[in-house]
């Protein structure tokens, strides 16, 4: 990976959760090639060690950590196993995170007679699913907080350390037919700016990135049809994107660095930045 610039991590423990995926195992070998060690951490194992491989393969060194963030038990296992390796925790990257189908509508908007609808495989918004909401909130929040808290308190002992969580444009502009995630992420927001002020005294700084529209495994399918041609609703996306074009990867890149650098941003706390190609800042008209 080429960085655009880099910072000095050496000797600094970074735990990246939902490292597997596509952006944050980026994040992973962008904070790699810094000189971080990093501890590599998803549900999925096999998609953690592909990642943590991606930065040793680049020269740096890394761990791959089988961990649910959404178990105590689990984060409390992943944190002796990091620790164990690395040592206290510096920078924390809360990026596991999603949505669901149950907390997702069919349709923009609702129409006389949506609530009489029936059909397989149709949800009006009076159709969305307790139990959807509770795993969206869960996966995007109560997760942050749970690795929040597994990790957090080295940093805490220490009066020392930098937390990075993955909000999302919908905290900005809730998208049509995906209430919960678009609330979740709001939620994510707000507990980022709670947790800057709660963890000021201690010199823990708090801040997110909220990513605008990027291909990854989980929107693959709603981006592109069967014969790989944009869906109409990428389309949509693109055309109220000013810049054309969805982001990719190394797009974060930067903002992420200068987050996580102290010398570059040791009074920024609380904040929110959307690296978005102007998608917030476009009305549509």
């Amino acid at each position: 990976m080429k960085l655009p610039f880099n910072i000095d991590l050496k000797g600094k423990c970074v735990v990246v959760t939902g490292g597997g995926g596509i952006l944050c195992s980026g994040f992973a070998e962008a904070l790699g090639g810094c000189g971080a060690n990093v501890a590599v951490l998803d549900i999925r194992p096999e998609f953690a060690e592909k990642a943590a491989e991606r930065v040793r393969a680049a020269g740096g060194t890394a761990l791959a950590v089988k961990a649910n963030v959404l178990d105590r038990a689990s984060l409390e296992e992943a944190h002796a196993e990091v620790s164990s390796r690395f040592g206290a925790c510096d920078i924390l990257i809360n990026g596991a995170g999603g949505n669901n189908p149950r907390g997702t509508t069919s349709k923009d908007f609702y129409e006389l007679g949506d609530i009489l609808k029936k059909d397989e495989g149709f949800t009006s918004f009076f159709d969305l699913s307790p139990d959807g909401l509770r795993f969206v909130f869960d996966l995007n929040v109560t997760g942050t907080l749970l690795t929040t808290q597994a990790f957090a308190g080295d940093m805490a002992e220490r009066q020392k350390g930098t937390i990075v969580n993955i909000s999302s444009m919908n905290y900005y502009k809730p998208l049509t037919k995906i209430p919960v995630y678009s609330a979740a992420k709001a939620a994510v927001s707000n507990f980022t700016q709670w947790l800057a002020v709660h963890f000021s005294k201690v010199n823990i700084r708090v801040n997110a990135i909220a990513p605008g529209f990027f291909i990854t495994d989980q929107n693959y399918n709603l981006m592109y049809d069967p014969n790989g041609k944009l869906s109409a609703r990428a389309n949509r996306i693109i055309d109220h994107t000013p810049m054309g074009r969805f982001g990719e990867p190394s797009d974060l890149t930067g903002t992420l660095l200068w987050l996580c650098c102290d010398e570059a941003s040791g009074f920024v706390n609380g904040i929110v930045v959307p690296v978005d190609g102007g998608f917030s800042a476009y009305s549509g008209v």
